[in-house]
C-alpha cells in the first residue's frame, strides 16, 4: 500500500516537473530593437504596447526585451538583424526600409500626402495592405503601419521661412533617394547619416540641421542642440512594426493571429502619441527656447519638388503616385 502510494507520488512529481519544463522551454523572450527611448517617444509607445499585447494575449508565453536608443544598431544593422534572426522584432522608419522594400519609398514622396488623415486612410487602404506584402519578398514580415507624423526642418544658422532661406544648409536626410531628390531641388546640401550620428555631428557643426517629425524632435531633445525650428511638413513620415520570418514563420496560426493584432495595437498607440505631441510638443518646444517658423511658404517649396515628380513617376509609376493623392 505504501509503496503504491509512493509510487504514486512520485509520479505526479515527474509529470509536473515535465509539465514545467515544457512551459519554460516555451516561453520565449523576444528582442525588440526601436531608434528612440522607451519613454516619451512615439516608437516606445508602439513598443511597449505591442509588449502589452502580445504579453496578455499569449499569456506571458512570449515577452519583449526592449532596445531602444539603437541600442543594436542603426536601422540598417536592424534590418539586417531581422533577415539573419539575430534580432527579432522591431519598429522602422521609411528611411532605411526603402534600401530593402524601395516600393515604400512612395510615401515619402514630398507634399504627396496632405495631412495625418490623408496619410492614415492611404495606409489602412489596399495600396498600404498591399504594400506590407511587398516585405516578404525581402525576408521581412511587415504586421502593420505605425506613424511619426509629418517631418519638419531644424537647422541652427537661419529661421526658414521661404526655400531661399535653407540654400545651401547642409541637412542630415535618412539614406532616402526619394528625400535626397527634394532637397537638392531646392537647394539644400542633403547628408545622409545613420540616426545614431547625428548628434555628434549637430555638437561638432559638421551639419547644419536635420529634418524629423515634431515627435523625435521632441524625444531627441534636439532644441537643445537646434536653434531654429521650420514647420515646413514637407513628408508624411510612416512607421512599420516588423518581426523576422525566423520568429513569426515558427508560429501557429493562433500565434501569428496574436502578434498581427499586436502589431495593430503598437500602430494605434504611436498615431496616439502623434496626435498628443502635435498638440503639445511645439510648445514645450518654444518654452524650452527654440524660434519657431509657422509661416513657412510651403507652396513654394512645394512647386520646387514639384519638378522632381517626373524622376518619381520613373521610380514608383505616376498610377499609384495619382492614386495616393486622390485618396480621401
Amino acid at each position: 500500500m505504501k509503496k503504491s502510494w509512493l509510487h504514486k507520488v512520485l509520479c505526479a512529481g515527474i509529470v509536473a516537473g515535465s509539465m514545467l519544463s515544457a512551459n519554460a522551454f516555451a516561453q520565449q523572450s523576444l528582442k525588440m530593437a526601436y531608434a528612440l527611448a522607451k519613454d516619451n517617444s512615439h516608437f516606445g509607445a508602439g513598443a511597449v504596447a505591442f509588449d502589452k499585447s502580445i504579453t496578455e494575449s499569449s499569456q506571458g508565453k512570449f515577452t519583449i526585451e526592449h532596445f531602444g536608443n539603437s541600442a543594436l544598431g542603426g536601422e540598417r544593422e536592424v534590418i539586417e538583424g531581422l533577415q539573419l534572426g539575430t534580432i527579432d522584432a522591431a519598429i522602422l522608419s521609411t528611411g532605411a526600409i526603402l534600401n530593402f522594400v524601395p516600393q515604400v519609398g512612395v510615401f515619402d514622396i514630398p507634399f504627396l500626402l496632405r495631412d495625418l488623415d490623408h496619410g492614415r486612410k492611404v495606409l489602412d487602404s489596399q495600396i498600404g495592405q498591399d504594400m506590407l506584402k511587398e516585405f516578404s519578398k525581402r525576408g521581412l514580415v511587415a504586421l502593420a503601419w505605425g506613424e511619426q507624423g509629418f517631418r519638419h526642418l531644424t537647422n541652427n544658422k537661419v529661421a526658414v521661412k521661404e526655400p531661399a532661406d535653407a540654400k545651401g544648409l547642409k541637412i542630415r536626410t535618412t539614406e532616402n533617394p526619394v528625400h535626397i531628390a527634394a532637397f537638392k531641388e531646392i537647394g539644400i546640401l542633403p547628408t545622409p547619416m545613420a540616426w545614431p550620428e547625428v548628434q555628434t555631428a549637430l555638437q561638432q557643426g559638421t551639419i547644419d540641421g536635420q529634418e524629423n517629425p515634431t515627435s523625435v524632435i521632441v524625444a531627441a531633445k534636439l532644441n537643445q542642440q537646434q536653434k531654429f525650428l521650420s514647420l515646413t511638413a514637407h513628408v508624411y513620415a510612416p512607421a512599420v512594426i516588423v518581426i523576422s520570418p525566423s520568429v513569426y514563420d515558427s508560429l501557429s496560426a493562433e500565434d501569428k493571429a496574436k502578434f498581427n493584432e499586436a502589431g495593430k495595437k503598437a500602430a494605434q498607440a504611436m498615431r496616439d502619441f502623434v496626435d498628443n505631441i502635435e498638440k503639445t510638443g511645439i510648445q514645450s518646444l518654444k518654452d524650452a527656447g527654440m524660434q519657431v517658423t509657422e509661416d513657412v511658404n510651403r507652396e513654394a517649396f512645394s512647386a520646387l519638388v514639384k519638378n522632381v515628380y517626373p524622376e518619381y513617376y520613373k521610380r514608383f509609376s505616376k498610377e499609384l503616385i495619382d492614386s495616393i493623392a486622390a485618396a480621401k
